[in-house]
């Protein structure tokens, strides 16, 4: 009898079910995809900058995603979305990587790239090929499929700003605190009352990092339907992003801030093997970690940083194989022991 009410315990995270409302979103963790809406490279294209550039080994980028609804659908409850900013529009809608060989199906054919706004993509030129081309249409995508799925346990999405220039030559639009208040407004229009902002974890407390030490992120039943974005940078865009937001009042996405720090909610640790994250899990902090990077526990078909994510209690472990490979052969494939994608946390329950 004590199996069976444990495993509908879990079973109850993972739809969302009502008795297990009272969780705060920090004491569950989830597994989603790294880059989630990147599909797989130009072949041909890989392929030519392979042999030309052997000092550069493109082994890493050999993974490609499921759309984002069929993620969500899976299970999923993490992503990760990359943005350029494009304020006039068509800065991205010819790579030049399509003038050096020819592309195995059309680019954009909706014209998406010419318009202004946010684009998602992996690499200027090179790593262009994606789900989504634009923010907009993520956004859209996501609010479609949570008001199809209005229960549905929050949705941790990293969100990465940027603007490395291409070494073929298109320069990228830089961030400035400018672009940020557009990205927000963009965030707001999308998504609009389904977002989880500092603001509301912040609450009455003086900072955002007091609050999370007191542990005031919301019940699974207030975050029930919504989504909560985190700024993946650890430089000066995320310093930019802050400047002027005390705690980052009036801002729609958390940030990677360092604990000590008034805007310290959510933290990256990459490395899953790093013992600090219990320590920082047990006393608020969201913590985002990898099962893997780079292909490489894939190809050796090695769960260790897994098992270490996992066993740390880190709240968010993304990954680019919650389905096996199709580039290589290798059994490597990361879900739960039940085939799920959220748990109870193991650390702060």
């Amino acid at each position: 009898m004590k199996q069976i009410l444990f495993a509908l315990f879990f079973a109850g995270i993972q739809l969302g079910h009502a008795q297990n409302d009272n969780l705060k979103i920090n004491q569950i963790q989830v597994i989603g995809s790294h880059n989630s809406y990147r599909h797989n490279i130009e072949p041909d294209l890989y392929n030519l900058i392979q042999a030309k550039d052997t000092a550069r080994s493109l082994k890493g980028l050999q993974y490609t995603h499921i759309s984002i609804t069929d993620q969500l659908n899976k299970g999923l409850r993490q992503l990760e979305i990359d943005v350029q900013g494009d304020t006039q529009g068509g800065k991205f809608a010819h790579p030049k990587g399509l003038d050096l060989v020819k592309p195995q199906e059309a680019y954009d054919p909706n014209g998406e790239m010419k318009k202004p706004g946010f684009k998602v993509f992996h690499m200027i030129d090179i790593d262009f090929r994606t789900s989504c081309y634009t923010l907009q249409g993520c956004l859209a995508e996501l609010k479609k499929w949570s008001d199809a799925n209005p229960d549905h346990v929050p949705v941790f999405i990293t969100l990465e700003p940027k603007d490395d220039n291409s070494y073929l030559g298109t320069k990228a639009e830089k961030f400035t605190p400018e672009l940020f208040d557009a990205l927000d407004k963009e965030l707001r229009k999308g998504l609009g009352n389904k977002l989880i902002t500092p603001d509301m974890v912040r609450g009455k407390y003086k900072t955002l990092e007091e609050a999370v030490l007191n542990n005031n992120w919301p019940t699974l039943k207030k975050a029930k339907g919504k989504f909560l974005f985190i700024l993946d940078n650890n430089g000066a865009k995320r310093d930019l992003y802050a400047l002027n937001h005390p705690s980052l009042k009036g801002r729609a996405v958390f940030i990677n801030a360092e604990p000590g720090k008034p805007e310290a909610a959510t933290i990256f640790r990459n490395n899953p093997e790093d013992s600090t994250i219990a320590d920082l899990v047990k006393k608020g902090y969201i913590i985002r970690t990898r099962a893997d990077a780079d292909t490489k526990e894939a190809r050796a078909n090695d769960y260790t940083h897994f098992n270490a994510a996992k066993a740390s209690g880190a709240q968010i472990i993304t990954t680019d194989y919650y389905l096996p490979s199709t580039f290589f052969n290798s059994p490597y494939q990361i879900k739960y022991d039940d085939g799920t994608y959220v748990r109870a946390n193991p650390v702060n329950n």
